[in-house]
Formats: C-alpha cells, sequence, structure tokens
C-alpha cells in the first residue's frame, strides 16, 4: 500500500506541467541561468515582451529599461483537444523582429515552463516567465 501512494506521489510531484492558454500570459526576459555570460546580459538587456491577458502580444527592444522599438502581434494556441498542453502561436504584424520569425518551442517540467524561439542571428534564444529587473 506505502509504495502505491509513494509512487503516485512521485508522478505526481515530476509530471509535466500541462498548460492552458492563460499560463502564457505574462511578462517574459531572457533566462540567464542556462548560459551566464556577455552575450547572455546583452540579450537579457535588449529583448523581452509581454503577452496580455487580451492575447496580444508585444516584443519589445530596449536599452536597459528603455524601450526602443515595439513589435505587435496576436497569440493562440493549439488546439486542447489535440494536445493536453497547448502549444503557442504567435501571429505577429509585419514588419517583425528576426526572434518572432517563427513560433516557439514550450519546454516544460514538473512546475515551470520556458520558451525557445530560433533566431537567424542568435539561433536559440530562451525566455522565461519572470518580470526584467536591471542587473548589478
Amino acid at each position: 500500500m506505502s509504495l502505491v501512494l509513494f509512487s503516485t506521489s512521485l508522478r505526481w510531484l515530476t509530471a509535466k506541467t500541462e498548460l492552458e492558454k492563460k499560463d502564457y500570459h505574462g511578462e517574459y526576459v531572457i533566462n540567464r541561468e542556462y548560459f551566464k555570460g556577455q552575450q547572455t546580459d546583452w540579450q537579457y538587456n535588449h529583448f523581452r515582451f509581454e503577452i496580455k491577458k487580451n492575447d496580444s502580444i508585444y516584443f519589445y527592444e530596449t536599452e536597459n529599461d528603455n524601450i526602443v522599438k515595439t513589435y505587435k502581434g496576436k497569440i493562440n494556441t493549439t488546439d486542447p483537444n489535440i494536445y493536453k498542453s497547448v502549444r503557442l502561436i504567435i501571429d505577429m504584424e509585419k514588419p517583425t523582429t528576426h526572434i518572432l520569425t517563427s513560433n516557439p518551442t514550450t519546454y516544460r517540467s514538473a512546475w515551470s515552463f520556458y520558451l525557445v524561439f530560433n533566431s537567424p542571428k542568435f539561433n536559440n534564444m530562451f525566455f522565461i516567465k519572470e518580470k526584467w529587473k536591471p542587473l548589478k
């Protein structure tokens, strides 16, 4: 009996998060935990975005806390009847930034997720759901 309870608890604790459309709403910044260094810090200070509750996406090119350029678009997700955890679909107004020329890949863990965009200039760019803060 205790083995069954332990096994069930372990599966629950390690199961990947199943995302709904509303889970994507929020602010995103470059994930500085995967790759550290000057290039990552530069990307962190120059690119971020937010997805609003009305499904609008605003991608910002920045100089630290100053927004230099804004790209706008809309988001949608895959059909929840096809995928248990929905995938993000982005439809940007033209012209757009090189970072958003294709949909991101969503990587999920038990408690969180992150988005990876394939940029022709920078290759993979890793974004996490977090508010931007000035670097120390």
